[in-house]
């Protein structure tokens, strides 16, 4: 199949595939190829730039496909850690901070927890030894 540009009598520019140029000079001669626009049927090739397949090209698409394929795997991955460590911990919502620090001094008994936490009150539990990470963040957290 080869991709033409086209542009009408009346300047519309539209595209159209064809077979073959053979097929495309056919078409235009009996008068089958008209524009989308005006209906008109005087239609001629636009000028347009070749789109030609490298090996340069080639190589960045296979490089473009793999970087996506283990992307996918990735967040494949990071979805499993994230529901195996949700699925084993209790979320305490926007209570985290206080009961994290409750279990780091005696006051709660240790468990694994999430919840919600401002970063700056994450960076101060750090400080103080209380070590906490942040769940994987996903495409669909950002949406």
């Amino acid at each position: 199949m080869i991709r033409y540009q086209l542009v009408c009598k009346c300047k519309n520019e539209f595209e159209s595939w064809f077979r073959s140029s053979d097929d495309f000079e056919k078409q235009c001669e009996s008068g089958l190829l008209s524009c989308p626009g005006c209906g008109g049927t005087s239609v001629e090739k636009a000028l347009m730039a070749p789109n030609v397949s490298t090996a340069r090209k080639k190589a960045n698409v296979e490089k473009s496909l793999a970087a996506d394929k283990a992307e996918k795997h990735m967040q494949k991955a990071l979805r499993e850690i994230r529901t195996q460590l949700t699925k084993e911990s209790e979320y305490v919502g926007d209570k985290f901070v206080s009961v994290a620090r409750k279990m780091h001094h005696g006051d709660e008994p240790e468990r694994g927890i999430h919840g919600e936490a401002r970063l700056k009150d994450v960076q101060e539990l750090n400080k103080e030894g209380i070590n906490v990470l942040p769940l994987p963040t996903l495409p669909e957290d950002k949406n």
